[in-house]
């Protein structure tokens, strides 16, 4: 019985590298953010200005306007292009310091325990009993209807499931040999937390960033759409949608189709590599 649970665990640990080399879903996210990422860095240098009047109004895409002209004759797609770095710059940014303060708030309360865990897992309770959205917006209205204010809105949303993410890979590290050999040598319970075992806790974290990412594109586009934090004429893609929205009621659909591509391509892709990496971790 152990020579055959010995040959399972060894065909599992042959296979396991070639299942990650032939997850296609893994490779199209990486190309897509990838593609954006070229898009967004060199595409400002061969599109028109954002707010440039290029055309007149409402030109169906075309061999010259891909995606055709606005109401006020700006091309969608040199604007779809300049947002590219706007939606994925607030994204990231929004991620990590989620990532940040929610794996730092998660390893205290596994590490520590007792009332300190009780007490942080009961404010976390709260943030998690509103809607992401909802709780992004209340914060963005409250603190001033700003982009810094945005994605820290945002960010605080986003902090519950890094927290509890974190505290339960904590809460088994912190029984684990290393943490014992660290206290013993001295180290305090700070060091210990923050030098030991959160390196080792940060993995499921690391998974969500993406997946966080892709939540927050969506939030920023959707308050920008009920306009909040980012506003017209800025070049974003939750603006252009707003701008369009009422514009395919009266046939112009790709005023608002385009810019609502983008978001679902770019989430789509965010999506597939945190799933990915999420079915590794498993």
């Amino acid at each position: 019985m152990t020579e055959q649970a010995s040959a399972v665990a060894l065909t599992h640990s042959v296979r396991s590298p070639r299942a990650r080399r032939r997850r296609p879903l893994l490779w199209v996210g990486v190309a897509i953010i990838a593609t954006l990422l070229v898009l967004g860095s060199v595409g400002p240098l061969f599109v028109a200005h954002p707010a440039a009047m290029v055309a007149p109004a409402f030109q169906p895409p075309s061999a010259e306007y891909w995606f055709g002209t606005d109401s006020y004759g700006r091309d969608i797609f040199a604007r779809s292009i300049h947002a590219i770095w706007i939606d994925l710059a607030i994204g990231v940014s929004v991620a990590i310091l989620a990532m940040i303060v929610g794996s730092a708030v998660g390893v205290l309360s596994g590490y520590l325990g007792g009332k300190v865990d009780d007490v942080i897992m009961r404010m976390v309770d709260v943030l998690m009993a509103f809607p992401g959205f909802i709780l992004a917006m209340i914060l963005l209205v409250s603190i001033g209807d700003t982009i810094p204010n945005l994605a820290i809105a945002l960010a605080v949303a986003q902090i519950a499931p890094f927290v509890r993410l974190v505290r339960a890979k904590a809460l088994s590290e912190r029984e684990l040999e290393y943490v014992a050999a660290a206290r013993v040598s001295g180290s305090g319970w700070l060091r210990t937390a923050f030098r030991h075992v959160l390196p080792n806790s940060i993995r499921p974290a690391a998974v969500q960033l993406t997946l966080v990412c892709g939540y927050s594109i969506i939030n920023v586009s959707g308050l920008a759409y009920l306009g909040l934090g980012i506003h017209a004429p800025t070049a974003e893609w939750g603006v252009m949608v707003a701008e369009g929205a009422s514009n395919m009621l009266t046939g112009q659909w790709w005023t608002a189709f385009f810019p609502g591509l983008m978001i679902a391509i770019t989430v789509m892709a965010l999506h597939f590599i945190g799933d990915e990496l999420a079915g590794d971790r498993a």
